[in-house]
């Protein structure tokens, strides 16, 4: 099949050379005949025989060399529908050829053998207008055609607003022209540079800038707004969405410029709106040299090693080279998927994936005292709030006591370093899987009190994209045409992505002395309901009237707000500014353990109320009265 598809494809080239010649040839004829009858004031009769007898002579060898120097410039191996700049410079080299030939030739002929010398420069100039109006002529009538099919299909073509009139720009407005697979016709661009405004790029207008954004949209009919700026900062790019977000446009933007190297901008690049662009803040960075210094050449195991956070830990991890990467995980299917792309993307990686439970005892041994890793990554954990309030005691035990006993395996075989994943509902919680997170960073701070495994945790907020994240929730409720589901309409909460996240584990488990907790500054905290009416907004619908925003009401154990460090435990700083220390809380660690122990035979039991002894145990946990077990 292959075959003959290439064969196919060769005989189609050399059929288009062969019809692209003999256009040429005849164009070339008919550019010198033009040039002798203008030499004679358009009078045919006025041309004597000896001219027309000197031309055939003439262009029966001329129209050949022609030919063979378009075939040495290059000029059959283009596109022509993509024909630009570089097209045309080959038709000037190549006229530049042909006329420094030609001159040799008159100054070598016999002056009675010669045509007129207009006949030759009359000739040659039209000929060249002939050649390259050929090569845009196919572009200029796509062009036309598309823009009147657009005119007379309102709903196919879609008018298109380019916001950067630099070469990201320039480069989508070329493609929307020469494509006949893209619909749209770019009809203004906006750009902030006032010396390009009033000017055109590509034929299409630079009418204004960013506040500019809504008068023209209304002005051009505009139903796609474009943002092309690779280099934009995040500031800038949520600024200007914000904008564009009360258009009533659909809005796609280009990737960053970091994701582009190497590649060619083009309209597939193009993506939705993302909601880390709605953040207004670039990505968080880390020191790579400092997690690397610390992973490479180690034994590295991360529990719930599958999940959303745990999988990317591993990918991470991977690509700094560990002696070997052990991934813990009790459900196959995760774990499958991570074998099977670390596999792929990392075939040197010593890696060795397990199935088990951290609250089984016997099997951490096992693990454990097979492998001895030396830094232990702990993901595994129940994460959804209402499920885990109709569910508290499958929360601690899984949560507290996977932990406590992971902790307990950690120490036994001489885990160096053990990082617990953390979140911010841990922070005077109303939910018993904030309190039960909050109980994991009291476990890992006791048994570092206990063991010479240096125990830490790392907190941090809501992480975009992750299972059971709201954000995927709100774009498929949009894809699907509504209603958007907000829990309140004061509802705020902090983000940052997965891999922001991950880094944070990374870079704090390379502080870590042991007992802190690790503390993310993420900015300024983001209204769920505004992101949600953004999100509809900037995919083309209006909130309310096109996709309806309902407010469903606080989930059990939800709060309106999320904090990151309780009081009493203050706040330091580290290298990197956006990573603080939270101080260890005094704690009587006799009674912390007696305490468990409790906890520990009420969940065998299905203790109704597991939320009460919580509360008991966590002077910061206020469950909702209507979620408290009785």
């Amino acid at each position: 099949m292959t075959e003959q598809m290439y064969a196919g494809s060769k005989e189609s080239y050399i059929r288009r050379v062969i019809l692209l010649g003999i256009l040429d040839y005849l164009s070339i004829w008919v550019a010198f005949f033009v040039g002798l009858w203008l030499r004679f004031d358009f009078q045919f009769e006025e041309i004597m025989d000896n001219y027309m007898a000197g031309y055939l002579r003439f262009m029966a060898v001329w129209g050949v060399i022609c030919l063979a120097v378009f075939l040495v410039v290059g000029l059959y191996r283009s596109i022509w529908r993509f024909a630009s700049e570089d097209e045309l410079l080959r038709v000037i080299g190549a006229y530049l050829l042909l006329g420094l030939g030609l001159t040799l030739y008159l100054l070598l002929l016999h002056r009675g053998e010669r045509m007129p010398y207009s006949f030759y420069i009359l000739g040659v100039l039209l000929s060249f207008v002939c050649t390259a109006f050929l090569r845009f002529a196919y572009r200029l009538f796509r062009g036309l055609r598309k823009h009147l099919t657009a005119l007379s299909e309102h709903s196919d073509g879609k008018n298109v607003m380019i916001i950067g009139a630099g070469e990201a720009g320039r480069a989508l407005i070329t493609e929307f022209n020469s494509s006949q697979h893209i619909s749209g016709r770019v009809v203004c661009v906006i750009d902030d540079n006032p010396n390009k405004q009033g000017r055109r790029i590509c034929g299409a207008p630079i009418v204004g800038n960013r506040y500019d954004i809504p008068q023209m949209a209304e002005r051009y009919q505009v139903g796609k707004i474009i943002v092309a700026i690779p280099t934009i900062s995040a500031a800038d790019r949520k600024d200007i969405l914000d904008i564009c977000s009360g258009t009533g446009c659909q809005v796609q933007v280009l990737p960053g410029i970091y994701q582009m190297v190497n590649e060619s901008i083009s309209v597939s690049h193009l993506r939705k709106v993302d909601p880390l662009d709605l953040l207004g803040r670039d990505p968080i960075q880390v020191n790579v040299d400092e997690i690397l210094a610390y992973i490479s050449g180690k034994v590295v195991m991360v529990t719930g090693g599958g999940g959303s956070i745990g999988s990317e830990l591993c990918r991470q991890i991977a690509r700094a080279n560990p002696k070997q990467l052990i991934v813990f995980d009790i459900y196959e299917n995760n774990a499958y998927d991570i074998q099977m792309e670390l596999e792929r993307q990392y075939p040197k990686l010593n890696l060795k994936v397990l199935i088990g439970s951290v609250r089984n005892t016997a099997r951490l041994d096992d693990v454990l005292g097979t492998y001895r890793p030396e830094l232990v990554f702990h993901a595994a954990a129940h994460k959804h709030v209402p499920l885990m309030e109709d569910s508290p005691n499958e929360a601690i035990k899984n949560n507290v006591f996977g932990t406590y006993k992971m902790a307990q395996a950690a120490a036994k075989y001489g885990v160096k370093r053990f990082v617990l994943i953390s979140t911010d509902k841990a922070v005077n919680p109303t939910n018993i899987m904030g309190a039960s997170k909050r109980l994991c960073e009291m476990v890992v701070q006791m048994m570092n009190r206990q063991s010479d495994t240096e125990f830490v945790a790392v907190r941090f907020g809501n992480v975009l994209g992750s299972n059971g994240s709201v954000i995927p929730l709100f774009q498929k409720q949009i894809e699907e045409g509504g209603p958007v589901t907000v829990t309140h309409p004061e509802i705020i909460r902090y983000f940052m992505t997965i891999p922001e996240a991950v880094s944070l584990v990374l870079q704090a488990g390379y502080y870590a002395k042991g007992g802190e907790i690790f503390v993310l500054d993420m900015g300024e905290p983001v209204k769920i309901d505004t992101m949600a009416r953004n999100l509809i907004r900037l995919s083309g619908f209006e909130p309310d009237v096109d996709i309806k925003v309902e407010y469903t009401g606080l989930r059990p154990g939800e709060k309106l707000f999320e904090e990151l460090l309780m009081k009493e435990e203050g706040l330091q700083s580290t290298a990197n500014k956006l990573i603080h220390v939270g101080k260890p809380i005094e704690m009587d660690d006799v009674l912390f353990k007696q305490q468990l122990e409790r906890l520990d035979a009420a969940y065998r039991v299905e203790d109704p109320n597991m939320k009460a002894l919580v509360a008991e145990i966590v002077p910061t946990y206020h469950p909702q009265k209507d979620s408290v077990s009785v």
